[in-house]
C-alpha cells in the first residue's frame, strides 16, 4: 500500500489528510521521496540536449514535489507540536537532508548545465522573473560549495552534515529545559498574581502532574508572572531558570556546540573565499557587509542605551520606596516597568487582557486584514494535527489566495 503521504490528496486544497497521518509514516516516505528526487536531479544532470534555461532551471523548480510534501508537513507538525518520536525524526532527518542537497550541489554535471545557462544569460532572451529565478539558482549553487574541488568539496559537505546535527541539537536542548523545569507555587507564593495568570499556573500544574499551581519557562506564563509577582525571590529564581536554558550543564547545554557552530561556520565561509562568515551571510541580504549592519546597529545604541540609564533610575527609585535594597536586578525590569505604566498611564494589563479574547481578537485580524487587503476569510472543517487548530480559506473578490492554519 503506498505511504499516504506520497499519495495524491483528494482533500480540500490538497491539505495534508492529517488525521490519516501517524508518526511512523514520515520515516519511510522519506526514504522514497529522497531516492525519486535523486532520480530526477540525475535525468537533468545527464540529459544529452545542450543546457537550456528550460531543460535545467525550470526543470530544477519543477522537481522534488513528493519530497515537499513529506518535509512540508513534516516540519508542519513537528514544529507545531512537538513530541519525543518527532524529535527523533528531526535528529534522524537533519544529517539525512543534509547530505542529500549537498550531493544534488556538488554534482559536477548538474552544475556545469546551470553555470552554461547562467553564462549565455544575456543571449536567452529571459524575462526579469525568469532572470532572477536564473541568478538565484547559479548563486545557490556557487554559495553551497558547487564550485569546490577535491579536499575542500569533501570538506564542505562534513561542515554541511554536521551543522544540520548541530542545528537540531541546539533547538532541542532549548526546548528541553523549556519543557522540563518548572517551579511549584504555594497559595502564599501567588501574591500579585491577576486571576488569567493564577489560571494559567493551575492549568500548567495539572499539566505538570503537581499538586498545586507551577511557572513553567513557556513564554506566555512566566512573563506575566514576572511582571505581576510580588515575590523577588521567586522572581529571581525563574527569571534565571529561563536565561539559562541550554547553559545548565548535562546533556543540553548548548555552549560546546555554539561554539563548534561558530567554527564550522567561520570554515565554511573561509572555503567558499569569504573573510568572515558575517560577509558570506550578508552578501544576499539588504545590508550587504558588517560594516553597515554595525553602523545601523551604533546609530541605534547611543540614543538606546540613554533612555535604558534614565528608565533605570526611575525604577529603581521605585524599589526605594518599597524598601528593597540593592541595585536594580533583571528580574526586577517586567514588574516595575508594569507598576509605572499603571501609574503613568493608567493602564493596568489584567484590567485590559478579558477584552482580548482569542475569538475577538481573530475577528479584528481577520477585518483588519480585509480593510487594508480586501482579504476574506472562510472557516474550514477539515481533519488538521491539532485539537486546537484551525484552518481558513483566504480569498479576494471571490478568488482563492491561501489557505491560513494556526
Amino acid at each position: 500500500m503506498t505511504n499516504v503521504l506520497l499519495q495524491d490528496w483528494n482533500t480540500p486544497f490538497q491539505i495534508a489528510p492529517f488525521d490519516a497521518i501517524s508518526d511512523e509514516d514520515f520515516a519511510p516516505a522519506l526514504e522514497i521521496a529522497l531516492q525519486r528526487h535523486r532520480t530526477e536531479i540525475d535525468a537533468i544532470a545527464q540529459n544529452a540536449d545542450p543546457a537550456s534555461f528550460a531543460n535545467t532551471i525550470e526543470a530544477l523548480e519543477a522537481v522534488g514535489r513528493d519530497l515537499d510534501k513529506v518535509l512540508g508537513t513534516f516540519y508542519t507538525v513537528a514544529g507545531a507540536d512537538s513530541n519525543p518520536a518527532r524529535e527523533a525524526l528531526q535528529r534522524d532527518f537533519s544529517p539525512k537532508l543534509a547530505a542529500h542537497f549537498a550531493e544534488i550541489s556538488g554534482n559536477k554535471a548538474l552544475f556545469a548545465r546551470v553555470a552554461s545557462v547562467n553564462d549565455a544569460r544575456d543571449q536567452l532572451d529571459l524575462t526579469d522573473e525568469q532572470a532572477r529565478v536564473l541568478m538565484l539558482t547559479h548563486r545557490g549553487f556557487v554559495r553551497s560549495g558547487a564550485a569546490l574541488t577535491g579536499d575542500d568539496e569533501v570538506r564542505m559537505k562534513e561542515i554541511k552534515g554536521r551543522l544540520a546535527e548541530l542545528g537540531t541539537a541546539f533547538t532541542q536542548n532549548l526546548l528541553a529545559d523549556e519543557r522540563d523545569w518548572f517551579m511549584d507555587l504555594g497559595e502564599d507564593d501567588l501574591a500579585g498574581l491577576p486571576e488569567f495568570v493564577v489560571a494559567t499556573a493551575r492549568a500548567a500544574g495539572e499539566e505538570k502532574g503537581a499538586d498545586g499551581p507551577v511557572i513553567t519557562l513557556s513564554r506566555s506564563l512566566i512573563v506575566p508572572f514576572l511582571q505581576f509577582s510580588t515575590r523577588r525571590d521567586l522572581r529571581e529564581t525563574a527569571y534565571k531558570a529561563w536565561t539559562a536554558r541550554g547553559a545548565n550543564g548535562g546533556e543540553t547545554d548548548n555552549r560546546a556546540i555554539a561554539a563548534e557552530i561558530l567554527s564550522l561556520r567561520q570554515e565554511r565561509a573561509k572555503l567558499l573565499g569569504y573573510d568572515s562568515f558575517a560577509a558570506y551571510k550578508l552578501e544576499t541580504e539588504m545590508a550587504k557587509t558588517h560594516e553597515a549592519v554595525r553602523d545601523l546597529l551604533m546609530a541605534v545604541w547611543e540614543p538606546a542605551r540613554a533612555q535604558a540609564n534614565a528608565d533605570a533610575w526611575v525604577l529603581e527609585q521605585m524599589m526605594v520606596q518599597d524598601g528593597v535594597n540593592g541595585p536594580l536586578a533583571p528580574w526586577d525590569w517586567r514588574f516595575y516597568s508594569e507598576r509605572r505604566r499603571k501609574d503613568v498611564h493608567d493602564l493596568n494589563e489584567a484590567e485590559v487582557k478579558p477584552y482580548f479574547q482569542l475569538e475577538k481578537m481573530i475577528e479584528a485580524s481577520f477585518a483588519c486584514a480585509n480593510r487594508l487587503f480586501g482579504l476574506e476569510f472562510r472557516p474550514l472543517d477539515i481533519p488538521l494535527y491539532h485539537a486546537e487548530c484551525r484552518a481558513w480559506e483566504v480569498t479576494r473578490r471571490g478568488g482563492h489566495v491561501a489557505v491560513f492554519i494556526g
